[in-house]
């Protein structure tokens, strides 16, 4: 399930008048909870009597990725494995069930990964898919020392090609980035291929959308505006393009209030290195791609006709510079090093820690009907000492109100308290650095990164974690403090995947204001992003 910046509140597109068949009533916690179906028509039930489940990929907050072996064949795949009760809401439900919709419905591409089956068991969704297994995209950049327009042209011509093809099969995949992108194998002429639509969705000509989805750098202004189309995916394909083509982001700050603001202002700099050593047929293409008005801005054939893609194999072979593959190289370790944070902090979230809400929800639900209502929710917070307005008590109902039937179920009221958490205050952060700071000095030094990572970051592990330490050290003492550590994580990461209906300025405001001492709502807890 795949991958955000400040801005006014939450998702328009509730699906109203129906509760969460799967929230955890705490009045029938004796009675047997029904059983979680999430696909329509899976393939089969049970995975393993068709495939082996070898090692593990990757972890995130929902799943696993493991390599998957055909029994009869002997063939490799990727498989998914998501968790059912990691989907505590409708909305995690839908999101896995309209990701493999998606899959299905869009035709084989040569740079799309291609569905094979789906299964579903009483514990798990597993989905099957074509096996990636040539890295991401800007680690072959890196590895391959010479780097050039030419390549960087050749690459986003795939990358356009992708989104047009979904565009004509009426799906926006609204999380286009760079870790979205794998080559299929080793061989240097490899396909690049997108493996993740796990944000992607369905939409009509005209039809217009207001949830706020993706990842910071590569949001298009009307995402912040909460009113777009399918356009946001030419503007996060030419946010790649810029990044492939001078190593940083076009929008960038240290807050993602900041980025937002650069993201609004749409200012974009061809002034620094290698810019003045760049085609102006590159520079126009960035332009028409960036443009912030989403009515002119260039669409995904637009792109393709454009005489640099048209001529992509005589753009200009001079080699951009080792400035260029340094920054590329630092944003894409950075990024690794994120995603390993976000994993030990998915992994801290056991099911059961959801226990101990469970008081401060019957305290709350006074009517004793296994649920809270907007009066419900004022009341218990004033009891707790939190003066609330009734606008952001309001706010809060919307946001965590997933089945959008006015109440906030025991899931629910669930889900709203671990993500308040999660982007409220530096509890999830704190136990993720003590992972990392196993002799507890309060500082991450460079031995610790090295046991921490070497299984995640492969065979020139040790060039990487001084790129980390380089990058994140920003006092240059040799070692990461956890203002350093938290200052990483704050500094565009994506909240988007453990926050799945939350902009960010309005929900951290209120989150402040019912904060209290490291807690919300939450009175058993005193000691604990993703």
């Amino acid at each position: 399930m795949g991958n955000c910046c400040a801005v006014p509140v939450v998702s328009g597109s509730i699906k109203q008048g129906r509760r969460n068949p799967y929230a955890i009533d705490p009045s029938r916690e004796s009675q047997p909870r029904p059983s979680l179906e999430v696909l329509k028509h899976p393939t089969g039930r049970d995975i393993k009597s068709w495939y082996d489940l070898g090692r593990e990929f990757g972890r995130g907050e929902f799943g696993v990725t493991y390599l998957c072996t055909d029994k009869k064949t002997g063939e490799h795949f990727a498989c998914k494995s998501i968790s059912k009760k990691k989907l505590r809401t409708t909305v995690d439900v839908e999101d896995v069930r309209r990701e493999v919709e998606i899959m299905k419905h869009l035709p084989e591409h040569p740079h799309i990964v291609k569905l094979k089956d789906t299964y579903e068991d009483a514990d798990s969704v597993h989905i099957v898919m074509e096996l990636c297994e040539g890295g991401e995209l800007f680690d072959r950049i890196v590895a391959r020392g010479h780097y050039t327009e030419r390549a960087a042209a050749m690459v986003i011509k795939t990358i356009v090609e992708v989104v047009q093809n979904c565009h004509q099969q009426g799906v926006m995949h609204r999380d286009l980035k760079p870790e979205n992108f794998l080559f299929g194998n080793k061989k240097e002429n490899a396909p690049l291929k997108a493996i993740d639509f796990g944000l992607s969705v369905f939409f009509r000509p005209g039809e217009r959308f207001e949830e706020i989805v993706g990842s910071p750098y590569y949001m298009a202004p009307e995402v912040l505006k909460r009113n777009y189309g399918p356009e946001i995916d030419v503007w996060s394909a030419g946010v790649i393009l810029y990044i492939l083509l001078c190593g940083v982001p076009p929008f960038w700050a240290e807050t993602e209030q900041g980025i937002a603001q650069a993201i609004i202002l749409s200012a974009i700099d061809f002034k620094r290195e290698p810019w003045p050593k760049i085609s102006d047929n590159a520079k126009d293409l960035v332009r028409q791609m960036l443009n912030p008005d989403p009515k002119t801005r260039f669409t995904a054939p637009q792109v393709l006709d454009h005489p640099w893609l048209q001529n992509a194999s005589k753009a200009p072979n001079v080699n951009l510079g080792e400035t260029v593959r340094a920054r590329l190289q630092q944003f894409s370790v950075i990024n690794k090093f994120k995603k390993k944070v976000l994993r030990v902090i998915a992994e801290h979230l056991s099911v059961e820690e959801v226990a101990d809400i469970k008081e401060m929800f019957e305290n709350l639900d006074i009517n004793k009907k296994g649920q809270i209502n907007f009066d419900e929710l004022k009341y218990g917070l004033l009891k707790l000492g939190r003066q609330v307005a009734d606008s952001d008590v309001k706010a809060i109902m919307e946001v965590a109100d997933a089945d959008g039937n006015g109440f906030l179920d025991y899931g629910e009221f669930v889900t709203l308290s671990i993500h308040l958490r999660r982007i409220g205050n530096d509890e999830h952060l704190q136990r993720a650095f003590q992972y990392f700071d196993k002799n507890k000095s309060g500082y991450i030094e460079i031995e610790e990164l090295k046991h921490s990572l070497s299984d995640d970051l492969g065979p020139d592990h040790e060039e990487v974690i001084h790129a980390i330490i380089h990058d994140v050290d920003t006092d240059k003492d040799g070692k990461i403090s956890f203002k350093e550590f938290a200052a990483m994580m704050k500094a565009g990461t994506d909240w988007r995947k453990a926050s799945r209906q939350y902009s960010r300025e309005r929900f951290n405001s209120l989150s402040a204001k019912l904060m209290k001492d490291g807690s919300l709502l939450l009175k058993s807890e005193r000691t604990e992003p993703a």
